[in-house]
């Protein structure tokens, strides 16, 4: 059995983070080890409260993973502190990680700032440029790239300035989730060719989760031996599976029906 990595914060509502992560890796038949970053106190009408782990233990939990069931693929998702970044980095350049998908969470779907200013910095020096992918949605792409993303022709400049800038083996997928209309997303390769990924928008309010379930697809697409752009349009095309299932819990924003396919 393939194996998947997900080094996140924990939700405890069950519908973003490291519990999205197992869902979506059970979910494609694969088996889910984690790393917990953060506790978050959170539901679907906001975040209450972050505790963060410390790093060294954020690293053990990496060591103790890659010591015994060596994952397949690695997701990064919410680290909020610069320390945690580095310790992070440090251990995955030490085990040779591969298939690495870093989910730049920086803003959960409630609104709620989840990553402090100085880990900005750190995630985009130290880590983004270890990953195969990243997933910034367009104000997470606004700010690693330092210019205004909007439109497509905006969303393909700051998906190539960011894919430059993490030295050239890390391609940039730009999700459009955020934008007026339909939901395309853009991917770049190092090399700077591109590709869209060309979807209507579904009508939901409930979408709790939906970047930690995305890049944990992919990842899960890699592991079983995809290439990139198969693995992204896959885990498009479940995470618009989990949207149009129709879960309807809690009184915000709310989860996936991550299970849509055994339903």
């Amino acid at each position: 059995m393939k194996t998947v990595l997900s080094i996140a914060g924990s939700d405890s509502s069950g519908g973003a983070g490291i519990q999205a992560d197992i869902k979506t890796i059970a979910a494609h038949g694969l088996f889910a080890e984690t790393a917990v970053t953060a506790l978050t106190a959170q539901n679907t009408l906001g975040v209450a409260g972050v505790q963060n782990a410390d790093p060294a233990f954020v690293a053990a939990q990496i060591d103790a993973v890659f010591e015994d069931i060596r994952p397949d693929a690695v997701k990064v998702g919410m680290v909020s502190s610069a320390g945690i970044i580095e310790a992070i980095a440090e251990r995955l350049r030490a085990w040779e990680a591969r298939n690495v998908v870093v989910d730049p969470v920086m803003v959960a779907t409630s609104g709620a700032r989840l990553i402090d200013e100085e880990a900005v910095a750190a995630l985009t020096g130290s880590l983004v440029p270890l990953a195969d992918v990243i997933t910034p949605n367009l104000p997470e792409a606004a700010v690693l790239a330092g210019v205004p993303v909007e439109g497509d022709a905006s969303m393909l400049e700051a998906a190539r300035l960011i894919a430059a800038r993490a030295g050239g083996r890390t391609a940039v997928l730009v999700k459009g989730g955020h934008a007026q209309g339909a939901a395309d997303d853009v991917l770049v390769a190092p090399d700077g060719s591109h590709e869209w990924f060309r979807a209507p928008r579904i009508a939901t309010r409930n979408t709790h989760g939906t970047g930690c379930t995305l890049s944990s697809a992919i990842a899960c697409g890699l592991a079983a031996g995809a290439p990139l752009a198969q693995a992204v349009a896959d885990a498009k095309a479940y995470v618009r599976g989990a949207l149009s299932a129709g879960l309807d819990l809690g009184r915000g924003s709310g989860p996936l029906d991550h299970m849509w396919r055994y339903r």
